[in-house]
């Protein structure tokens, strides 16, 4: 009975050293835009440019660290990439130029694509195999958490201590707590007798790096990222020139965090009966709605109304599309689904980032979120008519 428990202490573990990176990651990510503007006069699309670089990377490692997460243990590569990710933020306060940090935010997100893969394989293997649906739902909580939670004491440490230098080192901090948590974590005996048992790996190919079965939901899941690209990386620049906002990413993200906190909380029952499809589709119809808030209404209210029905509508469809990703693979490929799942999602945000600059340094934000919502209605089409259909004859479970 024991096993069956979802909340066991290991998961828990997880749970918490993933909630502490996600939180370091947030801590710095909303005020890196107004960084570079001040310390380097970078341009919208120098800084679109540079901050794609730790989504571009991030995106490169990912289908080698699938590999080698099915391949190598796990354990070992998730303390070392843990550890490297914290030590990182430490290297932000070295005075340098723009072409410097550009190199240590590719590499951060370098490091970042790898544990990332790690965090969610080693949660994986630690919930009991009939609770992994629901768990799913409940370690993207952790990441919501430090969505919330980062960017709130990012301006809190930045207002007390007047210095960006003081919010990379909170972000170490908490980076070195999280290492110590996720350094607690014990196996279960299960998991290491079946690796060990394992079925000889098939030689090597593409579709050891990349779920070839997932190649649908990916280009789904690209579609609807792009518009989240372009939110979350300039967000405290458009609150600011659009609504006329000033510090508004905090509450904003925490909004948005309470959102899909409530929906990956109210939507587990139907994760557990399946109903993938239903969830997607229904998240995207929030999408709208969300977006055309943001977009249209340029007033307070409805600019932070707009966070909470975006943050419901992506905590209504990550879960479940992260589900299909698993139940196409096998046991023994569940780091490569899970690192294909995290890739779709960065080559969106990736391209988001960088289309949304140049569009903003054309035309206006406003524009480059229109383009995103159109992608959306795309994205719910071939979701509809190729995704869903596809994930119904191929699922493995």
């Amino acid at each position: 009975m024991a096993e069956e428990r979802l909340f066991n202490r290991n998961f828990l573990l997880v749970l918490a050293g993933n909630f502490l990176l996600f939180f370091a990651f947030f801590t710095i990510l909303p005020v890196l835009p107004i960084y570079m503007q001040q310390e380097y006069n970078a341009t919208h699309t120098e800084i679109g440019v540079v901050l794609s670089l730790y989504t571009i990377t991030a995106l490169i490692i990912r289908p080698f660290a699938g590999f080698i997460l099915d391949t190598l243990p796990r354990r070992p590569m998730q303390l070392l990439f843990y550890g490297a990710f914290a030590l990182v933020f430490c290297t932000y306060i070295i005075p340098g130029g723009a072409l410097l940090f550009a190199i240590l935010r590719a590499l951060h997100g370098l490091i970042f694509g790898f544990i990332t893969v790690a965090n969610s394989t080693v949660a994986i293997d630690v919930l009991a195999p009939t609770r992994r649906n629901e768990g799913i739902g409940y370690y993207g909580i952790s990441n919501n958490l430090g969505m919330a939670l980062g960017p709130t004491i990012s301006f809190t440490v930045y207002n007390l201590f007047g210095s960006y230098d003081a919010l990379f080192l909170c972000a170490f901090a908490a980076c070195a707590i999280g290492f110590a948590m996720v350094l607690c974590v014990r196996m279960p005996k299960r998991q290491k007798t079946s690796e060990i048992n394992a079925p000889k790996p098939s030689p090597i190919s593409l579709d050891r790096f990349f779920l070839m079965k997932g190649i649908h939901e990916s280009i789904t899941f690209m579609l609807l990222s792009f518009s989240y690209g372009i939110l979350s990386t300039f967000l405290a620049v458009y609150a600011r020139d659009e609504v006329g906002i000033a510090n508004a990413t905090g509450p904003f993200f925490m909004l948005m965090a309470l959102g899909l906190i409530s929906a990956r909380i109210s939507n587990g029952p139907h994760l557990r009966k399946g109903r993938v499809i239903q969830l997607i589709t229904a998240g995207m119809a929030g999408l709208f709605i969300g977006y055309a808030m943001f977009i249209f209404i340029s007033q307070p209210l409805m600019f932070y109304a707009s966070a909470y029905v975006l943050g419901f509508s992506y905590g209504m469809i990550c879960p479940p599309v992260q589900t299909m990703f698993v139940n196409l693979a096998p046991n023994n490929r569940r780091s490569t689904a899970n690192s294909t799942y995290l890739t779709s999602w960065d080559v969106g945000v990736g391209i988001g980032v960088v289309v949304g600059g140049a569009i903003a340094d054309i035309h206006s934000y406003r524009a480059a979120y229109i383009l995103g919502v159109l992608l959306i209605a795309v994205a719910l089409i071939q979701f509809r008519k190729v995704t869903a259909p596809y994930f119904q004859k191929n699922r493995l479970r």
